[in-house]
């Protein structure tokens, strides 16, 4: 008999790359997944090797190997962190700077200087996007400015500059490329026509000579030049939160998508005519013969960040801090290390700890990190229905979801009932998904037929509870945006 047609994904995250190979019934049938470390040279810079980045893949996608024939591989697709940038020679395809993480705050002064000079709005209108360092626009300017001050490599097309999708892309099909939702990433997309925005480029002094060519998310031009897949097809590239949202039929109007890892995104299909209330507007991805799915997301910089920062600081692991703490507690943390995200966008946002006594103990710590991440993703639901839409299911992915402490939390937080994914890897399951549709392997409606397994959680708290500890959480959110603008500039 032939061997069981297979399709393999990457999913390239923030700490680690994780593989998987794909069968015909939806079912994950081999998994591995390789370390990939994060350095912080400086407060606030926060950065990755771009080899390093390649490696871990490669590491992922070899392991994966071992386990399934690489001859039964039909296609690969590939996910990753969003809004990281790298800088490299397109002649030698030499890095020429770090990658630069979207975790990354050293263009403050960039964004800033910009927001100054009234750009905010003209970017959120054309992008999508606020003008904020997490998004890529910012970073390009800042590796330009201190690779390429005059721009002239930039503008002769000698110098490259993409996200990981086009890192990975690059060095397996040796093309320079981006799918059209990483691409909406980058605050320099305009999100109405998918092509780069001339306007964009000339605020944040990118020339269009060294960016990626974008395509569609489902692609049939790009090979694999090397290794046990060469000649097979990288059929898609997608951001690791679209994906996420692709796995969980996120195309059906109201299912909204909470993925909790190292920050948390909150993304659900955008329904024609709502606000963003502080969202980000966003393309989720396209598909060979359709246009561009819009989305709404809403970005959290800190949510499984906050858990293991403070496990460092207590010398535990992050999963033993969460089994001490308490079920309830009266202190509240805010974990602004780098500012608030969605639905702030407050750079100058500082962290703070409040509601200590002298019975403060570490499980009531460990219990304020988790609340602190409901709290979070509770502060978007609410700017989602502001926004008018109408969420009919909430599923929670991602590496922290295995953790019914935070998801109860969640529900808690929220006052809405939350269905938990089985599957694992999320982003790496929309991946091949979509790598699938690629080949021919399957259908958008042999998906839509396809049947998950989720488990429900429901809220446990009270409505008078809830509101006491969300009026106690706003309260502190406003004094760590008070004591940041006090600091603005110092």
């Amino acid at each position: 008999m032939p061997a069981e047609e297979l399709v393999a994904a990457l999913d390239c995250g923030t700490s680690s790359t994780k593989a998987i190979a794909l069968n015909h019934d939806g079912e994950v049938v081999a998994e591995s997944s390789a370390p990939l470390a994060l350095y912080t040279p400086r407060p606030g810079w926060v950065e990755q090797e771009p080899y390093e980045v390649v490696k871990s893949a490669m590491v992922a996608l070899d392991d994966l190997l071992e386990q399934v024939s690489s001859k039964s591989v039909v296609a690969l697709g590939v996910s990753n962190q969003r809004e990281s940038l790298v800088l490299w020679d397109r002649e030698s395809g030499e890095p020429l700077s770090p990658l630069l993480s979207w975790q990354d705050r050293r263009t403050r002064s960039i964004a800033r200087t910009l927001l100054d000079q009234g750009y905010g709005e003209t970017v959120r209108r054309i992008s999508g996007l606020p003008l904020d360092p997490m998004f890529s626009a910012v970073k390009a300017t800042w590796l330009l400015n201190t690779y390429d001050p005059k721009r002239a490599r930039a503008r002769a097309g000698e110098l490259v500059m993409g996200t990981v999708d086009s890192w990975i892309a690059w060095n397996l099909t040796g093309s320079c490329t981006t799918d059209i939702g990483n691409a909406s990433r980058m605050s320099l997309l305009d999100i109405e026509t998918g092509q780069w925005s001339a306007e964009l480029l000339e605020i944040f002094d990118v020339p269009r000579e060294c960016l990626p060519f974008i395509g569609p998310s489902v692609r049939s031009d790009l090979a694999i030049t090397s290794g046990q897949l060469a000649g097979r097809p990288l059929g898609a590239l997608v951001g690791d939160s679209h994906a996420a949202l692709f796995s969980h039929k996120g195309w059906k109007p109201g299912t909204t998508k909470v993925t909790v890892g190292t920050g948390s995104s909150v993304m659900t299909t955008a329904p024609e005519g709502v606000g963003d209330s502080g969202l980000c507007r966003t393309i989720s991805w396209q598909l060979t013969d359709d246009g561009p799915s819009l989305a709404l997301e809403a970005n959290i910089l800190a949510a499984g960040a906050t858990l293991s920062w403070l496990a460092g600081l207590l010398n535990v692991t992050p999963a033993a801090l969460a089994d001490e703490a308490k079920s309830s507690t009266d202190v509240v943390f805010v974990p602004a290390f780098g500012g608030l995200g969605a639905p702030y966008w407050d750079d100058t946002a500082v962290a703070t700890v409040s509601q200590l006594s002298l019975s403060t103990e570490r499980a009531d710590l460990a219990r304020a990190a988790l609340d602190s991440v409901a709290m979070q993703v509770a502060d978007v639901f609410e700017a989602l229905n502001q926004a008018g839409v109408v969420m009919t299911e909430t599923l929670v992915d991602g590496g922290m979801a295995r953790n019914t402490s935070l998801v109860r939390a969640i529900a808690n937080a929220s006052g809405a009932s939350v269905l938990v994914a089985d599957a694992a890897h999320a982003s790496a399951v929309g991946a091949a998904e979509l790598a699938g549709l690629s080949v021919g392997l399957w259908t958008i409606n042999d998906l839509n037929r396809r049947q998950s397994m989720y488990r429900r959680i429901e809220p446990e708290q009270s409505a008078d509870v809830r509101q006491d500890k969300r009026a106690k959480w706003k309260i502190a959110v406003q004094r760590s945006r008070e004591y940041g603008y006090d600091r603005r500039g110092k």
